[in-house]
């Protein structure tokens, strides 16, 4: 016999989300509600983050296990300290083209229009922030994602020569080194992020380490 499972509804005049730790087992947690920078800054603050495909009402995830790279643990091999040589870097210069080149690139449907307009109003208010990597003055790389305390929450990243991506993250870690930053969450992982250092660990854990994070102050880029 199927089991029914009911998924909440979050309403569009309260910025409440279900505790985490009730979200189904891949992670899916809420739907509805919008993409304002109120919503979500609070989403992250919870360890929730909004991922839907087109056409789809938007769904907000939590899931178990969860993804974190501790930025000391990069993996630093050396062929990428050769590429990074011919890389120069930039930080929080070029977002919308970041994140416009994540979606075309990387042919990630799930960020549409709205999401982007709303990574955007969160980029103009110091929140959202990009790595971008250049081979002689053109974008071939970069990341943007979301900062919280001193947590970098990483949204998508794209790579349009060889090691581009890695440059960025390095970039990123060093950076968060520099600031004092914990950790970056990778949110779901990959074989691609293992190999460069992340990890996993059960959403209990993740969400302890974020409550002691997210109301610390750094200043990152």
């Amino acid at each position: 016999m199927s089991t029914t499972i009911e998924i909440p509804q979050l309403r569009d005049d309260i910025f409440l989300f279900p505790d985490p730790n009730e979200a189904i087992d891949d992670g899916l947690l809420a739907w509805g509600g919008d993409l304002s920078p109120t919503r979500l800054i609070k989403a992250y603050k919870e360890g929730i983050f909004p991922w839907f495909s087109k056409n789809d009402p938007i769904l907000w995830w939590s899931p178990n296990p969860r993804c974190i790279l501790y930025p000391k643990d990069f993996h630093i091999t050396k062929s990428l300290r050769k590429s990074r040589k011919k890389f120069t870097l930039s930080f929080n210069q070029r977002f919308e083209q970041v994140i416009f080149t994540c979606k075309s690139v990387r042919k990630e449907t799930w960020i549409d229009e709205a999401m982007i307009q709303a990574y955007i109003q969160l980029h103009e208010i110091g929140i959202a922030k990009s790595v971008e990597v250049y081979e002689e003055d053109e974008l071939v790389g970069g990341l943007y994602g979301v900062l919280i305390g001193s947590v970098f929450c990483g949204e998508s990243m794209f790579s349009l020569a060889s090691d581009a991506s890695k440059t960025a993250l390095w970039a990123l870690c060093e950076k968060m080194i520099e600031c004092g930053g914990n950790f970056i969450d990778c949110q779901l992982p990959t074989e691609h992020l293992l190999s460069l250092g992340a990890q996993v660990m059960p959403r209990k854990e993740f969400l302890e380490k974020l409550v002691t994070c997210k109301e610390k102050k750094i200043t990152l880029f």
